[in-house]
């Protein structure tokens, strides 16, 4: 019973230190005043770096985002209707002007071709047995007349000749019209013939294929969509306060995500003069070479254009912004603890950020080491060099 007891005593003695310890591991010391209520270190706060906003000249720039688009791009519409009979190229493939890329089934109208040379033949023929009568009743009319003066024939059978010859050359006519209206049809059937095969209007790159070998197209019915990607057009909403600094050849800078640290000039190829009621902005197109054909339709692009126009402007580090419940700002060196400041920001010069509202020059922000701050944090500051 003696060692039970003793047992369980040396437990409690040894629970009570290790919570004591405890106690001064986690700041026990720091509620109960400097120093500790055990005479433990002053807890220290956290080490950051800090500096003052820096008042400067800048450049206003407008930077807005848009997406890509080819400023080529056609659907490829077969120009009658019929059944697909074979696809050349698929999604992807590129292709050059005038190049075949379907056909059409063309046997029927292949039949109606043949149909109608065959009937241009026949009204040759004709219009040819038609001037052969027409030369031999002319030799018949002229030997009349011949004979007329001599007393041989009388006047209603030289009459009678030139009626024959009248009415051959009307046949003549009518043969000559008839291989006018063969030709004619023979040449609409032997268009639509050609129109059985689909050339591409353009070089380019098929983006998509609409129909497969066996459907049946209706002339409006597109079966691909061509691409020429060799110069993009993005547009991008300018608000109305800057559509006024903005000209027909400004220069632009575009990038995009997607190939990152590359940057492609453009310049204003259009400004629409109205604007749309209901954001106040008005489309701007910016046309960029895409040299390489690195971009691609539907990216999206990051467009900066330089406005020409300068002004003064207070600029913080960039790794001084944090967000905190949703809210952009820094952390103000108050003392010896961050206060966070919610901020409204402008312009991107490098690495500095204009701010155009929330901090003064006299304030120090927090410039690294803000991404662990909370609010009211005790800090230490440190050089930049960890001094």
């Amino acid at each position: 019973m003696n060692r039970r007891r003793f047992f369980w005593m040396a437990a409690l003695a040894l629970g009570g230190l290790l919570a004591f310890r405890l106690y001064q591991e986690l700041g026990g010391e720091a509620a109960a005043g400097p120093g500790g209520a055990f005479g433990g270190p002053e807890k220290r706060g956290q080490l950051v770096e800090a500096a003052a906003p820096e008042r400067t000249t800048i450049t206003d720039r407008l930077s807005l985002i848009g997406s890509l688009q080819a400023k080529q791009r056609v659907e490829v519409t077969p120009k009658v209707s019929g059944r697909l009979l074979e696809v050349r190229v698929d999604r992807g493939s590129r292709v050059k002007a005038g190049q075949i890329v379907a056909r059409l089934e063309d046997d029927e109208l292949r039949q109606q071709v043949r149909r109608a040379e065959a009937a241009h033949l026949v009204t040759r023929a004709s219009l040819e047995q038609r001037e052969a009568e027409l030369a031999n009743r002319e030799m018949e009319l002229e030997r009349y007349r011949n004979l007329s003066a001599d007393g041989v024939v009388s006047a209603q059978q030289l009459e009678t000749a030139s009626t024959n010859v009248h009415v051959t050359r009307a046949q003549m006519s009518l043969a000559e019209a008839q291989i006018a209206q063969a030709e004619a049809e023979l040449e609409e059937l032997r268009i639509r013939f050609g129109q059985m095969e689909i050339a591409s209007p353009m070089n380019g790159i098929v983006a998509t294929r609409y129909a497969d070998a066996g459907a049946m197209l209706s002339s409006s019915t597109p079966i691909f969509l061509i691409l020429d990607l060799s110069t993009m057009l993005t547009v991008i909403n300018v608000p109305e306060r800057d559509i006024s600094k903005i000209v027909v050849g400004s220069a632009a800078k575009v990038t995009v995500d997607a190939l990152a640290g590359e940057e492609f000039a453009g310049r204003v190829v259009r400004i629409s003069p109205i604007l749309d009621p209901q954001t106040r902005t008005a489309p701007v197109e910016i046309e960029l070479e895409n040299i390489g054909e690195h971009l691609k339709a539907e990216m999206f692009a990051r467009v900066d254009l330089d406005l020409e126009t300068e002004r003064e402007a207070l600029l913080v580090p960039r790794d001084a912004l944090v967000y905190r419940n949703d809210r952009q700002g820094v952390f103000v060196v108050d003392a010896e603890t961050a206060r966070f400041q919610p901020v409204t920001t402008g312009l991107t010069e490098g690495d500095l950020v204009e701010v155009v509202e929330g901090v003064g020059d006299a304030d120090v922000v927090v410039s690294r080491g803000a991404n662990l701050l909370q609010n009211g944090d005790p800090i230490q500051i440190m050089s930049p060099e960890g001094d």
